[in-house]
């Protein structure tokens, strides 16, 4: 599976949500029109049967399923790649784990460098936020606007825009240099399905 050069990044919204609200919702995004999943789950409860049945449903629609922080579960459950930060495995770590052609991510905040020392590293994509409050990640450092135009210039694979991106919001970032938007709250908060279409029209207009 390849990572999508623009779109839309949806990421699970797990906490008090049974698995069964979690694959419905989820659905609903794929059915809206979402180009990544992302299972992100802090305290899991079953993650292996939930992570199946999410690629079961990305499978469906041809949409790569990123599993959160862990390498080898990406590869336990055969999803397409893994997405990493600062306190995580390194690139070359889940590159030996996963393979060649799996896709991995990696968070680098507000921080140029690091995601130019990870696209040397041959990452497939590169996030910075949080652009916007966000009751996700209420704590993560805020990144400027200024780090997409940067990234713009020097960047020559996907770049990942999250925290806080709503479809009023989105639009500015994608101008500033961003070519995927990272969604929990925005897309889950509501109804997925017609929130995913409402960030789609960002790219479209």
């Amino acid at each position: 599976m390849i990572f999508p050069g623009s779109g839309l990044y949806a990421i699970t919204q797990t906490d008090g949500k049974s698995n069964e609200q979690v694959i419905e919702a989820v659905h609903s995004a794929l059915k809206g029109g979402a180009s990544v999943i992302q299972y992100r789950d802090k305290v899991p409860s079953d993650a292996l049967y939930l992570a199946k049945e999410l690629l079961v449903l990305c499978r469906h629609h041809q949409t790569p399923l990123i599993i959160n922080d862990d390498a080898d579960f990406a590869l336990q459950i055969g999803a397409d790649g893994v997405h990493i930060g600062k306190d995580d495995v390194g690139i070359a770590a889940a590159r030996k784990v996963l393979g060649s052609k799996a896709i991995i991510g990696l968070s680098c905040y507000d921080n140029i460098d690091t995601a130019l020392q990870a696209q040397a590293n041959g990452v497939n994509y590169v996030a910075f936020g949080r652009f916007f409050p966000s009751s996700s990640k209420p704590l993560a450092a805020p990144a400027q606007i200024e780090t997409l135009q940067q990234a713009r210039k020097q960047i020559n694979i996907p770049i990942v825009a999250i925290g806080g991106i709503l479809p009023e919001n989105g639009r500015q970032l994608l101008n500033a240099g961003a070519d995927i938007l990272a969604v929990i709250g925005g897309v889950f908060d509501h109804a997925p399905e017609q929130s995913s279409q409402a960030y789609l029209k960002l790219f479209n207009s």
